[in-house]
C-alpha cells in the first residue's frame, strides 16, 4: 500500500480532486453573480460540505507538489470573493471553502516567494473588493424598505409572482413582480434563483390598501380575440429567429431612413417630411435615386457599389449585391433597416403557435384587472432565462 501512494502517477490522478473542488469554487462564484441563494437545511449543507472539503484538503496536501494541485491552490480564493460579498451571512458554506482554500495555498509545494506574492495579492483583492462593494451598496443603491405582502406561483406552475410594498419619500408604491418558475435550479440543500429577471406587469402609486391577485386559465384564442377588440393597431416586434419561424420576408419590411432632400424631392415628398419610407412604396424608376435597381425577380440590389462599401463587406463588384445578402450593419449604408414590427391582427393561429405560444396559459388579475398574461410574456420574451449579462444591478 506504501508504494501505492508513493507512486507519482497515483498523485497525478488525484491531483484531479483538487481540480474539481477548484471548479466547484468557481461554480458557486458564477452562482453568487447571477443567482439568488435560497439554504433548505443550514446545519446539513454546512456538515456535509465541511466532510467533502476535508477530504478534499487531505488529497490536495497529498498531492501537493503536483503541477495541477499548485494551480488549483493560487484558484480557489479568488472565486470565493464574489461568494463572500454577496452571499455573505452564509458563513456555514463559506467558511469550509475559505479554510480549505488558506491551508492549501500556505502548505502547496510552491515556492515561497511564489506564494507569499500571490498571497499578498488575493489579500488586497480582498480588502479592495470588499470596500468598493461597501461603497457602491451605501451610495448607489437605493435605501426604500421592502414588504412581501403575498406570493404565490400560477396554476400551471410556469411563473411565480410577488406582491411588494414599497416604503419611500414618495407615499411609497405597490409593485407586482412576475418571474419564471422554471429555470431554478435545485440542489440538495439550496436553491438558486436567478436575478433581475422578474418583470413589473402592475405598479401603484401610493400603496395600494387592497391587493388582490387572482389567476385564471385562458386559451390562445381567447386571448387574441380580447386584444384585437381592444386595438386593431397592437404592434409586436420580433425576433430575427421568431421572424423566421413565421415567414417573415424581408424584402417587403425594407424600410428607407434619413432620406435627403433630393431623394424626398424624387419622390414627391415635402421636405419637412422626415417619416420613412417603404422600399416597396418606391416606384421602379425612381430607385436608382437611392443606388438600387430590381431585377426581373424582383429581388432588390446595389447599383453601383462604391469601393469603400466593398472593402467594407467582402464584395468584389464583379457580380450584382442583393439586399438579402446583406446584415443589418451593411443595410444601413444604403439608409435601409428592416421593419421588424408585425401587427398582432396579422397573425395566424398557425403563425402563434410556431412562435411558441402554447394553446392555453396563465392569466393574472390584480384587484381585477388584466395585468399579466402568458401569451404576451411568450411573445415578447419577457424572461430570457439563458443569457447572462454582467451589470451593477446584480451586486445590489
Amino acid at each position: 500500500m506504501k508504494k501505492f501512494f508513493a507512486n507519482v502517477w497515483t498523485k497525478r490522478v488525484l491531483a484531479v480532486v483538487s481540480a474539481l473542488y477548484a471548479l466547484g469554487a468557481w461554480r458557486l462564484c458564477y452562482f453568487s453573480l447571477f443567482y439568488e441563494i435560497h439554504i433548505n437545511d443550514r446545519l446539513s449543507q454546512c456538515l456535509i460540505l465541511t466532510a467533502i472539503s476535508i477530504i478534499a484538503l487531505v488529497v490536495m496536501l497529498y498531492t501537493r507538489k503536483q503541477i495541477l494541485t499548485r494551480v488549483c491552490s493560487f484558484l480557489i480564493l479568488p472565486s470565493m470573493l464574489p461568494v463572500v460579498l454577496l452571499y455573505f451571512g452564509e458563513w456555514g458554506m463559506i467558511i469550509p471553502i475559505i479554510v480549505t482554500g488558506v491551508i492549501i495555498l500556505l502548505l502547496s509545494g510552491s515556492g515561497e516567494g511564489l506564494k507569499t506574492a500571490l498571497g499578498t495579492v488575493t489579500l488586497l483583492l480582498y480588502v479592495f473588493g470588499a470596500l468598493g462593494y461597501f461603497l457602491f451598496t451605501s451610495f448607489f443603491v437605493t435605501q426604500a424598505k421592502d414588504t412581501v405582502v403575498a406570493e404565490g406561483v400560477s396554476p400551471s406552475g410556469r411563473y411565480r409572482y410577488r406582491v411588494v410594498n414599497t416604503e419611500d419619500s414618495s407615499n411609497g408604491s405597490t409593485a407586482v413582480y412576475v418571474e419564471p418558475n422554471y429555470a431554478d435550479k435545485r440542489f440538495l440543500f439550496a436553491t438558486f434563483t436567478l436575478k433581475n429577471v422578474d418583470r413589473v406587469v402592475e405598479l401603484k402609486r401610493p400603496l395600494a390598501e387592497d391587493a388582490k391577485i387572482e389567476w385564471v386559465t385562458q386559451s390562445r384564442s381567447e386571448i387574441t380575440e380580447q386584444l384585437n377588440a381592444k386595438s386593431d393597431k397592437i404592434v409586436l416586434h420580433l425576433s430575427e429567429e421568431a421572424l423566421d419561424k413565421i415567414g417573415y420576408q424581408k424584402t417587403e419590411h425594407y424600410t428607407l431612413f434619413g432620406i435627403s432632400s433630393e431623394q424626398k424631392k424624387a419622390l414627391g415628398k415635402e421636405l419637412s417630411d422626415f417619416s420613412d419610407v417603404l422600399l416597396t412604396d418606391v416606384p421602379d424608376d425612381k430607385l436608382s435615386v437611392f443606388n438600387l435597381a430590381k431585377d426581373e425577380q424582383g429581388n432588390y440590389y446595389v447599383l453601383q457599389p462604391s469601393q469603400e462599401f466593398l472593402n467594407i463587406s467582402g464584395f468584389n463588384g464583379d457580380s450584382r449585391i442583393y439586399l438579402r445578402d446583406l446584415n443589418d450593419s451593411l443595410l444601413r449604408a444604403f439608409h435601409i433597416m428592416i421593419d421588424d414590427s408585425i401587427y398582432l391582427n396579422t397573425l395566424t393561429d398557425e403563425q402563434l403557435d410556431k412562435l411558441g405560444v402554447p394553446e392555453t396559459g396563465d392569466v393574472m388579475m390584480f384587484n381585477g384587472e388584466i395585468c399579466f398574461r402568458y401569451y404576451v410574456a411568450e411573445i415578447e420574451e419577457y424572461f430570457d432565462v439563458d443569457s447572462r449579462h454582467f451589470s451593477l444591478d446584480l451586486l445590489g
